[in-house]
This record gives structure tokens, C-alpha cells and sequence, in this order.
């Protein structure tokens, strides 16, 4: 009977993880120790090893190897401990010799880095398109993220995590290519899927939106479309590339020709379910909103006001990306949505500014409202209503006066901490 080779795995990509016969020798809660980075750096550089000067830097940082110069010997003697404990068999494991660091070990070790980079590499050399496009498959499958991703903010690891990443690129790209001469659009879906996951704004989808008009699968298309859409809009505030605008327009000529009973049109027309609160769309759905109101302005006279909530550092400039700036975000998102009609719209201009657009009231109604929406965002932290300014614009004024989107600033008055909110 054959005798089964202990193995030492090593995950580098998409996180870090290292098991000895199912054992973990590195998990989430002992990653960060200094002991498990200068296991993780001595196992990245396992063929050549790496020198100690080279190491220092990438262990302690540039402006700490002086002081890591008195460490090093104690990290390797806790790190020894460590694989030890983990029941790897007895042995030096670190070696030096001129300078150079190793990772010497009495068993198989597996590292998923090197494999991938290893498979690439294999690819690149062969010369039979489908042991080629096979090979590069196996390592598209392989690669499950960012490069130690836990150390990100490492320079050698930033630098290691772009190389990685373009090499995954490229490689899908050349799958991609293949599987589409050969038709196997399917298989494109399957295998761009974690791409999108990873790199959401690398706008993979556009492959699979082109896979899905390729399978005459329209409304798969055009969901993967609007969902790459809000993505953007909400993420970043901007709007998708020209390419899938034109993927938009391919999308929209085939479902406007494909006949349908009415019943089905009204059914794909409805709300999949009935949410309490005013109605959120996307940006570019809340201008065709817009535009289409206006014109209705012009016919029957209703008024329409355009309100704008912006979150501000508290001196009046827009506030930067940030953990805080996600989460005033996202409270006011529901202040908003809960203060309003159903019959009222609003969307997220860019992380920091939302647009509301209320139709058939007055400009009372509106203070009315802006006092509203103050008081939801503000009610469990107050001092939040400091970062928050609002305006609001007449479009019948806009358009009589023939003049650009302009807004009166809009501020509640503060009396003993409290707010008069009229409803």
C-alpha cells in the first residue's frame, strides 16, 4: 500500500491559510503575528530565498529595520515553536547561509502562488491551443483573489498583488477569446462569474452581457446590465462605459421585437413586490423620470420641485469616502425613503448626495419635508445634523428662466438640541 506524503499547503491568494495533514498551522487569528509574516515571506521566496536585508524591509518596513534587525532571531526561534506545536516533524526549517534566509522543510510543501504562476507560465510555452487554453483555465479556476491580501498595505505585497492580478486578467482574457470561437458561451459565464465578484468595476459583466445576447437570453442580459449599472452609480457615481451603453441598445432592439401577450408585458412592467416608502431607482432611470415629468409640466402645469440632500464635513464641502461617510449613506437612504410618498422618486447622485424628485406639491411641502427627512437622519446620533445641508429648485422657475439646475440652500434652526418637525 502506498504510503501517503504529508503535505504543508499554503494559500497566498484570496487570503492567507497554511494546514499540515488537515491541521492549521496559520489561520485569521494568528496571520497578522510577526511569526507567520516571515513564515508567509520565506515561503513565497522558497526556491531562491531571500536576503536578509530584503527581508528586514519586507518584515519590519524600511523605517523599522534597525530595530527588527534585534528581532529577527526571535521571530525565527517563536516561528520554529509554532510549526512544531502545529506537529510538523522536528527540524531547523530556517536556514542561513551568505546572507540568504530559506525555508528548508522535511516534507512536501504546496503553494497555490507558485502553482498559478507556475500554470501561466506552462501556457505560455505550449504551443497546442487547447493544451494551452486548458492550462490557463486550471489556473483562472485557481486564483481566488488578491495576493495576501491580509498585507495589502505592504509595498512588495502591492507590488506582487498587481502582478498576480494582471496575469489572472490576462489569462481570462485568452480563455474568454477561445471559448468564444468556439461558442461555449456558457462556459464564459461560469468562469467570468468570480471575476465580477472580484473586480466588479473591471466590468466583466460586458462578457457575460455579450454571452447572454449570444443565447438570445435578453432579460438575463439586461438584469446583468442594470445591476452593473447601480453598482456604479452607487459605488462610485458614475455611469457605465460606452461599450455596455451600446450592449444597452443591442438589448433593447431584440426585446422590443420579440412579440408578447400584454398580460406579460404588465407583469414584467409591475414591482416584483410592494415596498412601504418612496420609490429608488437608479440615476440614469431617475433623469428619464425627470425629463418625462417636465414634459408633463408643460401640458398640465403641475408643479415640480428638485430637492438635493448632501452629506458634508460639517464645513460645508462634501464629505470624502470613508467608513462614516458609508454609513450617514445608508441612514440616509432610509430617512429619505421613509419620509416620502410612494409616489415620489429619489436616487443616489454619488456617495454623498441624493436627489429627490416630488411632483403635485409646493414649496411649504417641501420645507415640510426637508424638516422630515433632518429629523429620521439625525434622531439617534444629533450631531449628525451638522453634516447635512439641503436645497431646493422649482423646475417651472428653471425653465422660465431658461437657466441651469440651481438649488436655495435650505437650514433648519437647532433650538436646546431639538427639532420642530411638522408632518
Amino acid at each position: 500500500m502506498r504510503e501517503e506524503v504529508p503535505i504543508l499547503r499554503v494559500r497566498m491568494l484570496g487570503g492567507e491559510e497554511i494546514t499540515y495533514q488537515k491541521n492549521p498551522v496559520l489561520h485569521s487569528r494568528n496571520s497578522m503575528t510577526r511569526s507567520m509574516k516571515l513564515l508567509l515571506i520565506l515561503l513565497y521566496h522558497l526556491s531562491d530565498g531571500i536576503a536578509r536585508n530584503r527581508l528586514l524591509e519586507e518584515l519590519y518596513g524600511r523605517k523599522e529595520v534597525l530595530d527588527g534587525a534585534n528581532s529577527l532571531r526571535v521571530a525565527c526561534h517563536r516561528l520554529k515553536k509554532i510549526l512544531l506545536d502545529a506537529g510538523l516533524p522536528e527540524y531547523e526549517y530556517i536556514s542561513v547561509k551568505n546572507g540568504i534566509y530559506r525555508f528548508e522543510a522535511p516534507v512536501k510543501i504546496e503553494i497555490d502562488a507558485h502553482i498559478f504562476r507556475e500554470l501561466i507560465e506552462r501556457a505560455g510555452r505550449e504551443k497546442n491551443p487547447d493544451k494551452k487554453i486548458k492550462l490557463l483555465k486550471k489556473a483562472c479556476h485557481m486564483y481566488n483573489g488578491e495576493f495576501l491580501k491580509d498585507f495589502s498595505g505592504e509595498e512588495w505585497v502591492l507590488i506582487e498583488s498587481l502582478h498576480y492580478k494582471n496575469l489572472y486578467t490576462e489569462a481570462l482574457l485568452q480563455v474568454c477569446e477561445y471559448l468564444k470561437e468556439q461558442r461555449e458561451y456558457e462556459e464564459i459565464l461560469k468562469i467570468c462569474e468570480p471575476a465580477c465578484e472580484l473586480y466588479p468595476f473591471d466590468e466583466w459583466q460586458s462578457v457575460r452581457i455579450d454571452c447572454f445576447i449570444a443565447l438570445n437570453q435578453y432579460k438575463e442580459a439586461l438584469k446583468e446590465y442594470e445591476d452593473t449599472a447601480n453598482l456604479f452609480f452607487v459605488e462610485l457615481g458614475i455611469s457605465p462605459s460606452e461599450r455596455m451603453m451600446n450592449q444597452l441598445k443591442a438589448m433593447s432592439g431584440h426585446i422590443s421585437k420579440s412579440p408578447q401577450d400584454i398580460r406579460e408585458i404588465k407583469g414584467n412592467l409591475r414591482e416584483e413586490t410592494m415596498e412601504e416608502g418612496a420609490y429608488y431607482c437608479s440615476l440614469p432611470s431617475f433623469r428619464d423620470g425627470y425629463r418625462l415629468v417636465r414634459r408633463i409640466m408643460e401640458r398640465n402645469g403641475q408643479s415640480i420641485y428638485l430637492m438635493l440632500y448632501t452629506i458634508t464635513d460639517g464645513n460645508g464641502h462634501p464629505m470624502e469616502s470613508s467608513e462614516k461617510l458609508t454609513e450617514m449613506s445608508e441612514q440616509l437612504f432610509e430617512a429619505i425613503k421613509h419620509s416620502l410618498r410612494r409616489c415620489d422618486s429619489f436616487t443616489r447622485y454619488n456617495s454623498a448626495q441624493f436627489l429627490i424628485l416630488l411632483v403635485g406639491t409646493n414649496r411649504e411641502n417641501c420645507e415640510q419635508i426637508l424638516h422630515r427627512i433632518q429629523y429620521h437622519f439625525s434622531r439617534e446620533h444629533h450631531s449628525w445634523s451638522r453634516n447635512l445641508e439641503g436645497y431646493i429648485s422649482s423646475v417651472a422657475d428653471m425653465e422660465q428662466e431658461k437657466m441651469g439646475l440651481a438649488f436655495d440652500k435650505w437650514c433648519e434652526e437647532e433650538e436646546d438640541g431639538k427639532y420642530e418637525v411638522t408632518y
